[in-house]
Order: structure tokens, then C-alpha cells, then sequence
């Protein structure tokens, strides 16, 4: 019987010629990560364990990221905690400045290679099986262990393959497909699945665009979401790899749990209303209801990278955002910051009205610089919508793509792109 990409990387990993769902491996690590949430938890479980140093110095990361630059006294302490331990230890760590969301800047720095067996302390670490490789989120005390010993255990899951046939519509992003597929097998239809994801749709996808289709692996309940590697992978994995790497192929004959097909062509821009990524409907019956918003973020391991800021600058070059709007835009990592301050895209966005935040995670999870007020709306480019999420347990977040969002910034409503694109070529 042939193996999926999950099965092939996995067993690999565990130096067994193949192995099936179901079984209980223990499995060899390139890479662990944790965050300023998750890392001080991961730090006393190493302590507790007794060792003295982590299996390898250039393989364990640690990336200030949700609520950095600091918010308050707690979260400072936090940041301490690891910067601490990440200098005792002598392993990678990223300050602020130099830093950004894991998720992306982890793959920007070439930390994550094709073939890999990636373990992160946070839910969206599935965001790198783009690039091919197993990529999925722990509790902080297996990450303590897989610190402590290169290795962690699991169980290997069934594989579900999912096939995007044709190509996008004009405003169709990848995001758009990821919520749609959402809605169609809910938010547990992949739970503790592989999500393979295949198809003439992504063979035209930047790898920005198909991280974000992995990272929201997460809001269907997979365990990781995978890519086969292709040109399109190893031009992006080539100037920038820390290693060698391998890539991976499912054999024609493996086996699949289901296996979903989408023609991405009929997949029109899409919104997931509150309070779930699974409550989706497209962005054209959304603009009928008329809704009016409060807040606007464009940011967030979704949807934070060049390719996402330069599709809403340019919604928004000459505009200005609506007055009863505030639309805060927070580039992915600093390299990205600085990419974009080059390219004009962050003047484009303060002349439109927008704020312009350090790279951090910011408000997607409530941390900071834009929780939201009972009752407001926020149109956002993040993952989740769930009550509470970014504020209030009554305030409501619709999630969308980059295009849509600008849009939103703009009309001061959910909007199709076409109505604030028309409107400015009327100009």
C-alpha cells in the first residue's frame, strides 16, 4: 500500500520503511518553536525534566510575537522569561526589530525546509506544510520534551485530500478557497487529519498564497496541512534554506480517508461571518446586508506578507478610508515592514488614513493594538472570528481577504472589491 505525503515525511522520520494512520510513532524533530505565550510554560517543564541544554542550539526558536512589544507588566515578564533562557541556552532567538509572526518569519528565514517534521508551540504552525514539510502545533510540554531530546511522539494521522480544479476568479484568493473549504467540511471536518492539498489552482499560487491556505488548516481541526514541493517551492526555498532538505511525494496508489474536489473557478470571493470560519457566504451576498463596520485589520500569520499588502495598497492608493473607520494595518515580520516602507505601500496606507503597527500579532487574538469594544465590528484578514476572539465576547469579526479588507476600509462596509474599484476609476 502506498503512503500519503503526511505518511512518507512521518515515516521518514521515524526510520521505518512505511507506516499507516493510527500508528503510535516516536519520531526525530528538525525544528521547534514557541512563542512569548507558550515558551515560559515549555521552560519550566524543561527545567522539571532536569536536563541541561536542548538538543541542538540552531533547531530551537524562540519568536516574541503575540503580545510584543510588551502590553502590560505580565506580558513583559513573559518576554523575559525566554529572552532569558533563549540567551542561557544559546539558541535562536529573534528580538524585537528583527522579528515578527513565527509563522512567517520562520520560513523567511529559511528555518523551515521541505521534508521537515516542524513542531510549534502554537496552533498555526501547520502555515510551513506549504513548503512540503509535516508542520504541526504542540502543547508547551511536548515542546519541552522535543527541546530536551529531538524527538516527539504521535500518532500518525489519516490523510484527507482536498483538489482545487481551474483557476480564480478575478478577486479569488487563496484565503477565499481555505474559508470556503471551511464551510463546506466545518470547523472539526479535519480534526487530527492531514489536509493534502492539491490542484491546477495552486500550481498558480505564490507560496505567499498557499501559506495562507495551510495556516488555516487550524480552523478545520487538521493536524497539518501539506503542499507537494514544487518549482514554485524550491525557488522560494533555494536562496534562503539554513540545510538541505528533501522533497517528498505521495505514491499514486495511497490511501485517503475522503477526498474533496472544488472547481475554484465557481469559488467567488467569500466571508466568514461571526462567530466561526465556517459560517461562510460570499462577500456578493454579505454587501446585500448592508454592514457596517468599526475597524478594519489587515495583518496576522493569514494574511500580513508583501503580496497581501500590496493587493490592499493598491485598493487604496488615492482613496481615504472611511471617517467612521479605523483601519489598522500591521505588516508580518520587520523584513516585510521594510520591504513595503521601500515600496511606498506604508506611505500609501497612512495617506488613506490607515495605522501602521510594529510586526506582531496585534489584535487576531485580543493581545493589543486594536481589541475590540462591545458591540463593534471589525472586517479582518486573521483566522478566527470565534466570540472573543479580538475583544469583546459581543463584538463580531468578519474575515476576509486582503482585497476585500481594503476594500471594507474603504466604503466603510463589507463591500465587493468591484464597488470601490469602480469608483475610483470614476475619479
Amino acid at each position: 500500500m502506498g503512503m500519503t505525503l503526511a505518511e512518507k515525511i512521518l515515516a521518514a522520520k521515524c526510520g521505518r520503511k512505511e507506516v499507516s494512520p493510527g500508528d503510535l510513532i516516536n519520531a526525530k524533530v528538525d525544528l521547534v518553536m514557541a512563542n512569548d505565550v507558550t515558551a515560559p510554560i515549555a521552560i519550566r517543564q524543561f527545567y522539571n525534566l532536569g536536563v541541561k541544554d536542548v538538543f541542538d542550539k540552531s533547531r530551537v526558536v524562540f519568536v516574541p510575537s503575540h503580545f510584543m512589544p510588551p502590553r502590560d507588566i505580565a506580558t513583559a515578564e513573559q518576554g523575559k522569561i525566554m529572552r532569558e533562557f533563549a540567551h542561557e541556552m544559546g539558541i535562536v532567538w529573534y528580538e524585537l526589530g528583527q522579528a515578527g509572526i513565527e509563522h512567517i518569519l520562520l520560513p523567511w528565514k529559511g528555518h523551515v525546509v521541505p521534508g521537515d517534521l516542524y513542531c510549534g508551540a502554537d496552533s498555526h504552525t501547520p502555515t510551513c506544510g506549504a513548503l512540503g514539510a509535516f508542520a504541526c502545533g504542540m502543547g508547551s510540554t511536548d515542546i519541552a520534551v522535543a527541546m530536551a531530546t529531538g524527538e516527539t511522539w504521535m500518532k500518525v494521522p489519516a490523510t484527507m485530500r482536498l483538489i482545487y480544479h481551474g483557476h480564480m476568479q478575478k478577486w479569488t484568493r487563496s484565503k477565499d478557497l481555505i474559508l470556503h473549504t471551511i464551510g463546506e467540511i466545518g470547523t472539526d471536518g479535519a480534526t487530527y487529519k492531514a489536509m493534502q492539498f492539491e490542484g491546477e489552482a495552486l500550481k498558480d499560487m505564490s507560496m505567499d498564497a498557499r501559506f495562507t491556505m495551510a495556516n488555516m488548516v487550524a480552523e478545520a481541526g487538521g493536524k497539518t496541512g501539506l503542499m507537494v514541493a514544487d518549482e514554485v517551492t524550491i525557488e522560494y526555498v533555494k536562496p534562503r534554506a539554513l540545510r538541505e532538505w528533501t522533497v517528498y511525494e505521495p505514491d499514486p496508489d495511497a490511501e485517503y480517508l475522503e477526498t474533496f474536489e472544488f472547481d475554484a473557478s465557481a469559488i467567488e470571493p467569500t466571508v466568514a461571518l461571526p462567530f466561526s470560519p465556517g459560517n461562510t457566504k460570499t462577500v456578493s451576498e454579505v454587501a446585500k446586508e448592508d454592514i457596517k463596520i468599526d475597524q478594519v485589520f489587515i495583518g496576522s500569520c493569514t494574511n500580513a506578507r508583501m503580496e497581501d499588502l500590496r493587493e490592499a495598497a493598491e485598493i487604496m492608493a488615492g482613496k481615504t478610508i472611511a471617517p467612521w473607520v479605523r483601519c489598522i494595518v500591521i505588516p508580518a515580520t520587520q523584513d516585510i515592514f521594510k520591504e513595503a516602507l521601500s515600496e511606498g505601500l506604508i506611505q500609501t496606507f497612512t495617506e488613506a488614513g490607515c495605522q501602521v503597527s510594529a510586526a506582531t500579532c496585534g489584535p487576531c487574538l485580543g493581545g493589543h493594538y486594536g481589541v475590540l469594544a462591545e458591540g463593534e465590528r471589525c472586517v479582518s484578514t486573521s483566522n478566527r472570528n470565534f466570540p472573543g476572539r479580538m475583544g469583546h465576547p459581543k463584538a463580531e469579526a468578519f474575515l476576509v481577504n486582503p482585497p476585500v479588507a481594503a476594500a471594507a476600509a474603504i466604503a466603510g462596509r463589507i463591500v465587493h472589491p468591484d464597488e470601490v474599484v469602480a469608483e475610483k476609476a470614476a475619479v
